[in-house]
């Protein structure tokens, strides 16, 4: 049976995620789920690639707030899971999209600025910002969060496993920042998961996940190394990406939880999803 056995939302796009046991599944993906991003002074999204530090921030919900602490210090600024809506409002720009977004707060600006050494601000995308994914993989009505590109990423732990058995060194699943992780079936097998269900939802794999430099970030300490990519490339290459889970869109929505089934209902058989 394949079965959810991790479930995780990053609430500010690129620092540390939060594991839960459920999720409620909204429009734009996982709630709370990368709505909060870290923009330079020309409005452009901070992340990992560059900023490793940013590793080093873990958010954490208590009490109906998210509460951001630097590791190192233990420094933490308090957060409101859902901001009121704000005037405040700016066109910032993550990839090749251009969202609205709302400033949070001077104090969120000077917090995040101090911790991490970059001059940075905060913002967080408002109800009524609809930023769609690649409509040349998913359907024109999948909207995301400040996500890389789609609201949900899906890696078997089979997966994993199979990777780790190849590396001097095992790796967590963190280096890999997904939402969805599930037992059973085989290694890489979500690679072609076209269609299945979890509860009453519907989901759909649209891309494989080419994966980047932020996987050598040990989310730890915020050092660099050359694995896992250095091995992923001997054997999961292709057309030039180095391939790792499956990005998700989805229909419908509610909670779903660990310990929840998935039944698979349809395969992917393109090209593109065999490596």
């Amino acid at each position: 049976m394949l079965q959810i056995s991790e479930l995780y939302i990053y609430p500010i796009k690129s620092l540390a995620g939060i594991a839960v046991k459920k999720a409620q599944i909204t429009e734009k993906g996982f709630e709370y789920d990368r709505r909060y991003l870290l923009v330079d002074t020309n409005n452009c999204f901070l992340t990992q690639r560059e900023y490793p530090q940013m590793s080093q921030l873990q958010p954490s919900i208590e009490n109906n707030e998210l509460r951001v602490t630097h590791k190192a210090s233990n420094k933490f600024i308090t957060l409101p899971l859902t901001p009121l809506p704000s005037t405040n409002r700016a066109v910032v720009v993550i990839w090749d999209d251009t969202c609205i977004a709302e400033f949070v707060s001077d104090e969120a600006d000077s917090w995040f600025t101090e911790v991490l050494g970059i001059n940075c601000r905060l913002v967080y995308m408002p109800d009524d910002t609809k930023r769609v994914v690649d409509q040349r993989y998913a359907p024109e009505n999948s909207v995301t969060s400040f996500s890389d590109a789609y609201p949900f990423l899906i890696i078997g732990q089979a997966s994993l496993d199979d990777l780790n058995n190849r590396l001097m060194d095992e790796l967590p699943m963190n280096r890999f920042r997904p939402n969805i992780v599930f037992t059973g079936g085989e290694p890489f097998e979500e690679d072609q998961y076209g269609h299945f269900t979890i509860g009453d939802i519907d989901f759909y794999g649209v891309k494989l996940c080419a994966r980047c430099v932020v996987t050598t970030i040990d989310q730890e300490t915020a050092k660099k190394g050359k694995e896992p990519l250095k091995t992923l490339a001997s054997y999961r290459f292709k057309n030039n990406k180095i391939l790792f889970g499956q990005n998700l869109v989805h229909e419908g929505s509610g909670e779903i939880a660990i310990g929840d089934e998935i039944m698979v209902l349809q395969e992917n058989v393109e090209d593109r999803f065999i490596v």
